[in-house]
C-alpha cells in the first residue's frame, strides 16, 4: 500500500468516527428535548388546553340597544324604533355538509322572492371561509318568519341566521317634521329632537361573550343592552295636526297663483303657551315625511337653492327664487339635491330669518315706555310722511294726509309708522339697542331644537345707527329675526314681562317609565314691568278689536266667538322695490285672560300683490276657531248670525272628513283581509313582502347651509328703505 493509500485511509476513519459522534450528539440533544417536551405537555395541560378552548370562545355577538320613543303632550308616540332583521349568510356553515346547500337555498328562494337567488349562489361558492354575509336588511318578523319556521323543520336548512337590530320608525309620517327630525341608519340625529336629544335617546349596546367556567367546560354571558330614554313632548298632536292642515289649505289655495310653485316660498306656525314657554305646535310649509326623506319631489315648487363662493371666499347659500319644477329636479345632479333637501330639512320656524316688519311695533313701544323717552298719553301728528336722515318715509297708512293725531296705543293700534319714527328718535339708538338685547333679538332663545339660528351679525349695533336706521329699525326694518325669538320676547309683553325659555321637551323617562328628569318652565328674565305689559296688551287687543275700526289692522284674526290681541306686520324684503314682502301676524287668546300666543309668517305669498297681512290673519283665524275650544277655552264673545253660520258649516265640514277618514280606514282594513285570505286559499305564505330597502340615510351626515333669509352671509343693512 502505498503513503498516498494510507493517508487516504487514515483520514477516512478519522471523518467517520467524527461524523458518529457528530450524530450522537444531535441523537442526544433531541431525546433531552423530547424529554423536556413530554414533561412541559404533562405539567401544563390544563393551560394548553384552555387556550385552545378560548380561541373557539373568543367570537362575541353585541347586542343592539333600543333608540328611545319620542311622544306627544298625551302620549302618542311621534317617533319609535321597531325591531327588525337582517338576514345574514354564513358560507362555511352552508357547506359544511352536501345535504345543507339545496335545502338551504330553496328555502331561501322560497321565502324571500326579493333575492336574486343567482348572486347568492356565486357568493357562496366564490367565498367558502366567509362566515358573514348580509343578503337582506331590516325584515320584519312577519317576513322571516316563514323561513324560522322551514328551518326548525329541516335540519338541513343551515349557514341562515337572523341579526338583530332597530329601524326608526314615525306613525305620522310627515306630522312634526321640523319638530322631531329624523336619524340616520346608525342611530345619529339629524335635525330638530332628534338631533338635539341624540345622546339621550341613544342608549349602550349590550354583548354576549364566552368564557371557561372553573370545570374548564365553555359558558356564555350575556351582558344586557341600555335601551334609550323616552323624550316626552310638549307638542299636541291634535293642535300640530290642526296647524298642519291649514298651513296645507293654504298652499292649495295660492298654488300656482301669481307664478308657477306653492303657494308661499315658506309660512310657519308656532302655538306656546304664556306662562311656560312650552311650544303646543310648531310646523312649516313645504314639509317632508320622516320615512321617505330623500325623496327629491318633495322638492317640487320650493325655490331652489344654489351654493357659491363669493370674493372674499366665503362659501355661500342662496335662494334663487327660481321654482324647482320637474324640468329643473331632473336638471339637477345628487350634489345640488341634497343641499335642497337639506334646506327643506330646516325648521322655517329657528332657523330662517327675515325683517318682522310691523310686528317689532309693541316692542319698539315698550322700550320706550320702560325707558320713560314716552308717556303713555302721548300723541304725534302723523301727515302721511317723515323725512329723516335726508330720507322721506312713508307712512303705513295709504290714507290721503296720513293718520292726524295719533296716540301712543293708535300708533300699534293703526300700525302708524310716522308715530313709530317720532318714538323711536325720542328713544335713541343706544337704549334701542340695548332693549333689542333685553328682548333677546341677536341672541339665541336656547329652544331645545338643533339649528336655531343666530341673528347678531344682522342688527344694527348702536354706534353704526343713524338717525335713517333707527327709523327704520322702530317700524321692524333693516335688522332680521327669527320666528321663535319674535314669539318668545312677544310672550314676555303680554304675560306681565316674564320671559321664559321655550322648550319642547318636559319630562325625560327610561325604558321601565321611571322619571330622569322633569323640565320645568324656566323664567330667564323680566323684559318689562307688569304696568307696560298691561299696555301693550291693551294696544295689541286694540288691533284686532277696537270699535269703530276702519283703522284695525288685524280684525280678519279675530276667530268667531272669542276676543283676541295681536300685531300685523308687512316687510318688504331685499332688494327694496321689488314687490316681495313678507306679511305675518303675532297674537294672544283670550284677550283678557291670556293663555296662548300664535305666531304666523308668510314669506312671499304667491300672489300678485303679496303686501297684505290677510294671508297670514286668515291662518290664524283658522286656527284658533279649531283650537280654542279644544283647550276648553270658552268663548267671550256673542256670536252674530253670520258667525254661527260659519261655525255650523266648519263643524259639519270636520265632522264629514272624519267620517271620510273611518270609511277609509274601514275599507282598507276589508281589502287588507280579503287579500290575507286569497293568499292562505292559495297555499302562498302570507308572510312573504317586498324588499324593505336599506332604510335610514347612507353615507355623511348632510350638509346643513344655514341659510338666514336669502343668505347665510349678507351685506349688512341699508341705511334706509
Amino acid at each position: 500500500m502505498s503513503m498516498e493509500e494510507r493517508k487516504t485511509k487514515k483520514f477516512t476513519s478519522v471523518m467517520q468516527k467524527k461524523l458518529l459522534v457528530l450524530f450522537l450528539l444531535i441523537l442526544t440533544a433531541f431525546a433531552v428535548l423530547s424529554v423536556n417536551l413530554l414533561y412541559l405537555v404533562k405539567e401544563n395541560e390544563t393551560t394548553y388546553q384552555k387556550q385552545v378552548l378560548s380561541q373557539q370562545i373568543s367570537d362575541s355577538k353585541t347586542i343592539p340597544y333600543r333608540r328611545g320613543d319620542i311622544v306627544d303632550a298625551k302620549g302618542t308616540i311621534l317617533a319609535t324604533s321597531e325591531k327588525v332583521y337582517n338576514l345574514q349568510i354564513d358560507a362555511y356553515i352552508m357547506q359544511e355538509r352536501d345535504s345543507y346547500l339545496e335545502p338551504t337555498m330553496k328555502a331561501l328562494a322560497e321565502n324571500f322572492p326579493q333575492l336574486n337567488m343567482s348572486e347568492i349562489r356565486t357568493y357562496v361558492k366564490d367565498h367558502p371561509e366567509s362566515r358573514y354575509y348580509i343578503a337582506l336588511r331590516q325584515l320584519s318578523f312577519d317576513e322571516i318568519s316563514g323561513f324560522k319556521a322551514a328551518q326548525e323543520k329541516n335540519g338541513n336548512i343551515q349557514g341562515v341566521y337572523f341579526e338583530e337590530e332597530y329601524k326608526r320608525v314615525y306613525p305620522n309620517g310627515s306630522l312634526a317634521a321640523d319638530v322631531i327630525g329624523f336619524t340616520r341608519s346608525d342611530n345619529e340625529g339629524q335635525y330638530g329632537l332628534e338631533e338635539y336629544y341624540n345622546d339621550t335617546l341613544n342608549g349602550t349596546p349590550g354583548r354576549e361573550y364566552g368564557y371557561l367556567n372553573e370545570s374548564d367546560e365553555v359558558e356564555r354571558t350575556v351582558k344586557a343592552a341600555i335601551h334609550g330614554y323616552r323624550l316626552h313632548s310638549t307638542i299636541d298632536t291634535n293642535i300640530q295636526t290642526i296647524i298642519e292642515k291649514y298651513l296645507k289649505e293654504f298652499n292649495e289655495t295660492y298654488k300656482d297663483g301669481a307664478h308657477e310653485g306653492n303657494g308661499a316660498e315658506n309660512v310657519g306656525c308656532i302655538i306656546m303657551e304664556i306662562n311656560t314657554g312650552e311650544i303646543l305646535g310648531m310646523a312649516s310649509y313645504p314639509t317632508y315625511d320622516l320615512n321617505n326623506t330623500r325623496d327629491k319631489n318633495t322638492l317640487l315648487g320650493s325655490p331652489l337653492i344654489e351654493q357659491y363662493v363669493n370674493e372674499n371666499g366665503y362659501t355661500i347659500y342662496r335662494n334663487t327664487h327660481t321654482v324647482i319644477t320637474q324640468e329643473v329636479l331632473d336638471s339637477l345632479d345628487e350634489e345640488q339635491v341634497l343641499l335642497n333637501l337639506n334646506n327643506l330639512w330646516k325648521n322655517f320656524c329657528i332657523s330662517n330669518t327675515y325683517e318682522p316688519g310691523s310686528t317689532a311695533k309693541p316692542f319698539t313701544v315698550a322700550a320706550a315706555l320702560e325707558s320713560g323717552a314716552i308717556l303713555p298719553t302721548d300723541s304725534y301728528e302723523c301727515y302721511g310722511e317723515l323725512e329723516v336722515g335726508g330720507h322721506t318715509i312713508k307712512c303705513h297708512s295709504k290714507s290721503y294726509g296720513g293718520e292726524g293725531i295719533v296716540t301712543v296705543q293708535d300708533s300699534i293700534a293703526w300700525s302708524c309708522n310716522v308715530a313709530l319714527m317720532k318714538i323711536g328718535a325720542k328713544l335713541g339708538a343706544e337704549e334701542f339697542s340695548r332693549f333689542q338685547n333685553i328682548f333677546n333679538f341677536g341672541l339665541k332663545t336656547n329652544i331645545d331644537l338643533a339649528g336655531e339660528a343666530r341673528t347678531v351679525s344682522l342688527l344694527f349695533p348702536a354706534d353704526d345707527m343713524k338717525a335713517a336706521d333707527l327709523a327704520t329699525n322702530s317700524f321692524g326694518q333693516n335688522f332680521n329675526v327669527t320666528m321663535i325669538q319674535m314669539i318668545a320676547g312677544y310672550c314676555s309683553l303680554i304675560n306681565g314681562g316674564y320671559y321664559y325659555e321655550p322648550h319642547l321637551v318636559n319630562k325625560i323617562t327610561n325604558s321601565n317609565g321611571a322619571v330622569i328628569k322633569n323640565i320645568e318652565p324656566r323664567v330667564l328674565k323680566q323684559t318689562v314691568s307688569a304696568s307696560t305689559s298691561e299696555f301693550i296688551r291693551q294696544s295689541c287687543r286694540a288691533v284686532v278689536m277696537e270699535e269703530g275700526g276702519a283703522r284695525r289692522t288685524g280684525k280678519t284674526a279675530r276667530p268667531a266667538g272669542y276676543a283676541i290681541g295681536g300685531k300685523t306686520g308687512t316687510a318688504e324684503t331685499l332688494p327694496r322695490d321689488n314687490d316681495q314682502y313678507v306679511v305675518s301676524f303675532m297674537g294672544y287668546a283670550p284677550a283678557d285672560d291670556p293663555q296662548i300666543a300664535i305666531y304666523v309668517v308668510v314669506d312671499r305669498p304667491n300672489v300678485s300683490r303679496q303686501d297684505d297681512a290677510k294671508y297670514a290673519t286668515k291662518i290664524v283665524r283658522d286656527v284658533l276657531t279649531e283650537v280654542l275650544p279644544y283647550l276648553n277655552i270658552f268663548m267671550t264673545e256673542e256670536l252674530s248670525e253670520s258667525e254661527k253660520a260659519e261655525l255650523q258649516q266648519r263643524q259639519l265640514a270636520i265632522t264629514t272628513m272624519y267620517a271620510e277618514q273611518i270609511e277609509q280606514e274601514k275599507r282598507e282594513a276589508l281589502e287588507a283581509a280579503e287579500a290575507a285570505m286569497a293568499v292562505r286559499d292559495e297555499g302562498v305564505d302570507p308572510n312573504i313582502g317586498d324588499d324593505p330597502g336599506e332604510g335610514g340615510l347612507l353615507g355623511d351626515s348632510p350638509v346643513n347651509p344655514g341659510l338666514s333669509g336669502d343668505d347665510q352671509v349678507q351685506e349688512p343693512p341699508g341705511n334706509a328703505p
